[in-house]
């Protein structure tokens, strides 16, 4: 997270960067991630609220929009994930779409098995670690796991969430492992604009979903089988949009 603080002529005004990777010289010329450039009032008090926390010695302050570990963030996606449970029982549409580097959080798995038990069809984009079995009979059925291994390290965490239809997009500097839920400050912070929100579904995540030149397709025994077709390369198809 980054804020500036600027006065103008309405009076201080807070710009804050918000991303899914590190200000680090070295791994910004690796990794690719997603960033949030914005001036929202209630983005910016939860910022400076969160930042008031890591340099002084005061309580935990309550965010209004942003999810933080090591206080909000895995009971809010477990929260999350149940709720797409529940629509599914219901017989209501429901769908999780997730990406990141590593999954292997023993609590969020089990609230994504419960989901799947229930019906809810579930898509993980996981380029590392990955301790869920999909597709096991009775347990993880409708999860379907695949890593993306391509020219460019695949570092940005994005969760989208089907919401009864109010469909909500996260970006987040966490994997779901216990150190970034309990052993780091981490942000996750939602894409509310609904044309941001969409170019990030479609980048982050429905281009990966459709790769069969760079994917590896995660079987139930724990095996990985490479995805072979005809289709396209998200990374290409990213590489001719933006540098093209």
């Amino acid at each position: 997270m980054l804020m500036v603080v600027r006065r103008e002529a309405q009076g201080l005004v807070r710009y804050c960067h918000l991303g899914t990777g590190n200000y680090h010289t070295r791994t910004a010329r690796a990794y690719t991630d997603i960033s949030l450039l914005t001036c929202d009032p209630v983005v910016g008090e939860d910022v400076h609220r969160m930042f008031l926390q890591m340099t002084g010695l005061g309580r935990v302050m309550e965010l209004s929009r942003l999810k933080q570990a090591p206080f909000s963030l895995q009971e809010s996606l477990i929260e999350k994930i149940d709720r797409e449970a529940e629509e599914a029982m219901a017989g209501r549409p429901a769908r999780i779409v997730a990406k990141m580097n590593s999954l292997a959080e023993p609590r969020i798995i089990q609230a994504l098995y419960r989901a799947s038990r229930v019906g809810v069809p579930i898509d993980l984009v996981v380029r590392g670690i990955c301790c869920l079995r999909p597709g096991v009979p009775g347990v993880s059925e409708t999860i379907r796991v695949r890593s993306i291994i391509g020219r460019f390290l695949e570092h940005e965490r994005v969760y989208c969430f089907h919401a009864g239809g109010k469909e909500e997009v996260w970006c987040s500097s966490a994997d779901w492992m216990q150190r970034n839920f309990f052993a780091r400050v981490e942000a996750c912070f939602p894409i509310e604009h609904k044309a941001l929100a969409a170019r990030v579904r479609e980048e982050a995540l429905e281009l990966y979903l459709d790769d069969e030149q760079q994917a590896w397709r995660l079987a139930s025994d724990g095996s990985y089988e490479r995805i072979q077709g005809e289709g396209r390369s998200a990374q290409q198809v990213l590489l001719a949009r933006h540098c093209g």
